[in-house]
């Protein structure tokens, strides 16, 4: 005789009566989880989150990349032909009209290798800004890690800014860059890329969670933008700062931060590893360029930490705010 409470069914047969026991009265498995083992809905691991769901952050980029050039005649080729076409409108006006090229040899090398590190920067941080937004119907109908469309955004803005270091390494190579290359300058080019993307995935997480509720982000971004570029030593070289400071009167710490921008430091690490290669005039580095970016490394990490807090703590009102 069992000890469970069996309903015999008429006109069935022993193997159906012992199918229907066996489905009808088997003992609850939940009853002995601890209740610590489970999630709450809708609670995010943060960034971790994006080696946790892997396939759906390459189905995001793979979607990003794809989708960017869609209908386009030109396609990827618009990747050479709008960075080529800010290089020639900077260096004809600033540098030939302007004569901002004075006293620095090679200046196109100069000049591109800036640009491209703005580039990365410059469409990293805003896409990040805009991806919840521009995801909106994602992220009201489903759960899935918001953090993977920040990250995303960075990474097909990197697969972009692949074919700009392509020509510009091309334009060195003929240079006889190959020659003076060395260890350093490969590891200068890889800390600026890696430097400038955490930077900008940290300002866009803040930013992005700030522009579901207040879209006046976006506009915060675009001003912020502008300024890089003219906040970098892009168009001019970085002695033109310190000597306009002395002559104001500024303190030494003024420039010191200006070299401790994530931006500046990427900027100068790839003037180390393309333009300085290629040009022999004996101009000054950036003082303790080593030093300052370890401690540009500490800032971009700092900007993603804080802009990771600022995000899981707004996120939980993403789906009503949008």
């Amino acid at each position: 005789m069992t000890d469970y409470n069996v309903r015999v069914v008429a006109g069935r047969s022993p193997r159906t009566f012992q199918k229907t026991e066996t489905v009808t009265h088997r003992p609850d498995l939940f009853t002995r989880v601890p209740r610590a083992d489970f999630d709450v809905p809708g609670r995010s691991g943060g960034l971790f989150d994006a080696f946790r769901w892997h396939y759906l952050l390459r189905l995001l980029v793979r979607t990003g990349v794809t989708t960017r050039y869609r209908n386009s005649v030109l396609g990827w080729t618009w990747s050479y032909v709008r960075p080529a076409a800010q290089f020639l409108v900077f260096w004809i006006v600033l540098g030939l009209f302007l004569d901002l090229e004075r006293g620095i040899p090679n200046y196109a090398v100069y000049l591109f290798s800036g640009i491209v590190v703005i580039n990365l920067f410059s469409e990293g941080y805003k896409n990040a800004t805009t991806s919840i937004v521009n995801n909106a119907p994602l992220v009201r109908k489903v759960y899935l890690p918001r953090q993977l469309f920040a990250i995303s955004a960075v990474i097909v803005a990197f697969v972009h800014f692949l074919p700009q270091v392509a020509l510009l390494l091309i334009v060195c190579l003929l240079m006889g860059w190959i020659v003076n290359i060395s260890i350093l300058s490969i590891l200068a080019a890889l800390a600026g890329m890696l430097l400038i993307m955490l930077f900008a995935l940290g300002l866009g997480l803040l930013f992005g969670a700030v522009n579901v509720r207040f879209r006046d982000a976006e506009n915060i971004v675009e001003l912020f933008l502008l300024l890089a570029t003219w906040a970098s030593p892009v168009l001019y070289y970085w002695t033109m700062v310190q000597d306009a400071m002395k002559q104001l009167g500024w303190p030494d710490w003024v420039l010191e931060l200006y070299l401790l921008n994530p931006i500046t430091q990427a900027v100068e690490l790839f003037h180390y590893a393309f333009w300085a290669p290629v040009t022999d005039a004996g101009l000054p580095l950036p003082p303790a360029l080593a030093l300052n970016t370890l401690w540009t490394f500490l800032i971009a990490l700092a900007t993603l930490f804080i802009g990771q807090a600022v995000f899981r703590r707004l996120e939980g009102r993403f789906a009503q705010d949008l």
